[in-house]
């Protein structure tokens, strides 16, 4: 992350609710804008890897899966494309309308000025009814959240895609994105917090990023592999409070903040940022992403 994403996460953490607030939760608009004004930037790395490979420009009709809130959608309009974001989190989904609203108010290059991007949110229970319309209207499919971050999350993806492909034109690119190994990943430590709070359960907690977790989601899903790569991404905060903020807003620690209590994992995650925090005081953690391209059939 560059040092003035930096600055701008000290700036915009004064600006968030206090996290010890009872109404910071799950679900809650408080952390959808953690996510958004946080977290959300630390993939922008991928998102434009893979723009740049699918050369997605003026005309791409591209559908994003879990789009959060609409930072990679809004990456895809600039570059000329029309944008359809689905999610299940209504937080996020406002939020993604509230920025692509704003950016088609502007202005964005000469050649651009009469043309804003053009961006539709579905609440995800309403792309099924959209696919039984029979459109096959989309030729770029993303699903940039990643995959190995929480048990069952690459089985969570899989009914999106069923819904998904066949609203796509026969051969179209899907990218489905995975976390790398745990070793080149220096976040997979402090992630495991959430995997030993919630180990007394087996279930809701974090787990390791697996070789194969990308390629077995495309086979399930009859998707044909064709391409991969690895991106840095790499997690940058402005200080441990928004470091810890930005990985709640991730929803990884939603098991072990069941368990336990938000405080006990706010202080865990403090304690495992400790290695990562440099003399200036921001949080600095190296992270490799991968992602594979598969055709639709």
């Amino acid at each position: 992350m560059a040092r003035t994403l930096v600055q701008q996460h000290q700036h915009q953490a004064n600006a968030l609710q206090d996290p010890a607030d009872p109404a910071v939760a799950a679900g809650t608009d408080a952390r959808a804008r953690d996510w958004a004004e946080i977290q959300e930037r630390m993939l922008v790395p991928l998102y434009e890897a893979v723009y740049e490979r699918l050369e997605v420009r003026d005309g791409t009709k591209l559908l994003g899966l879990g789009c959060g809130s609409g930072l990679a959608l809004l990456i895809a309009a600039s570059r000329g494309a029309q944008v359809t974001g689905v999610d299940s989190d209504e937080h996020r989904l406002a939020l993604a309308r509230e920025r692509l609203r704003a950016d088609g108010e502007r202005d964005r290059t000469p050649a651009q000025a009469q043309k804003p991007p053009t961006g539709t949110l579905l609440p995800a229970d309403r792309l099924t009814q959209a696919a039984g319309r029979g459109e096959r209207a989309y030729d770029v499919i993303t699903a940039f959240q990643p995959i190995g971050g929480a048990e069952g999350d690459g089985k969570g993806l899989e009914p999106e895609l069923d819904a998904a492909i066949p609203m796509a034109k026969r051969g179209t690119p899907v990218v489905i994105a995975a976390w790398g190994p745990p070793e080149r990943c220096a976040t997979a430590a402090v992630l495991r917090v959430a995997g030993r709070l919630t180990d007394r359960l087996r279930k809701g907690g974090w787990r390791p990023a697996h070789r194969d977790d990308l390629e077995d989601v495309a086979a399930r899903a009859g998707l044909k592999p064709d391409g991969s790569g690895r991106v840095a991404c790499p997690f940058g905060y402005a200080d441990t409070e928004s470091a810890v903020r930005g990985l709640l807003s991730t929803g990884v620690f939603d098991g072990a903040v069941r368990v336990t209590d938000r405080r006990q994992v706010e202080k865990e995650i403090g304690e495992a940022l400790h290695d990562h925090v440099r003399r200036d005081g921001t949080v600095w953690m190296p992270n490799i992403f991968r992602y594979l391209i598969a055709t639709t059939p």
